[in-house]
């Protein structure tokens, strides 16, 4: 299966998969905190292991940076 994740285009060995399988097979650093969109919409955390991940879908891992504060 061929999706696009954060942009780029990737083709799967999978033909079925849950969005928490991704966060695995692609390494995402600190699954405890990304935020995912699929195809535009924002995911729950709680929907991650039953989310089902399809041909086409447009998959974005984002990190919410904090900071500030500095003088």
């Amino acid at each position: 299966m061929t999706i696009k994740i954060n942009g780029e285009s990737k083709t799967l060995d999978r033909t079925a998969l849950t969005l928490a399988e991704l966060l695995v097979i692609n390494q995402v650093e600190s699954p405890d905190v990304v935020t995912v969109q699929i195809n535009g919409k924002f995911l729950e955390r709680t929907l991650f292991g039953t989310t089902r991940i399809q041909a086409g879908d447009d998959v974005d891992f984002l990190y919410y940076l904090g900071g500030g504060g500095g003088r």
